[in-house]
């Protein structure tokens, strides 16, 4: 542990800052998995619909920092591809 005042707070709040990002990561990637779920059992309508609550929780993981822009944006774009290409 450091000795130093500001340094010490510094370590507090990387610890702050590590639990809240893996929490976001931890939405993010549990919606992505019930979005890839619902397509490989055929379910358009339903992975559509996750794929908005997949949508929302990527973009505030971005706008937090958790992931990049790119990233989000990418990983939106391939899980919509995937959607389009189901049948009914």
């Amino acid at each position: 542990m450091a000795n130093i005042k500001s340094a010490e707070k510094k370590a507090r709040q990387a610890l702050v800052r590590r639990a809240r990002n893996n929490q976001t990561t931890g939405t993010v990637r549990t919606a992505e998995k019930k979005v890839r779920t619902a397509a490989a059992a055929g379910d358009k309508a339903k992975a559509t619909e996750l794929l908005k609550e997949y949508s929302s929780a990527v973009g505030k993981a971005a706008k937090k920092g958790v992931v990049k822009k790119q990233t989000a944006s990418r990983k939106i774009s391939r899980l919509s591809l995937m959607i389009n290409k189901l049948q009914g």
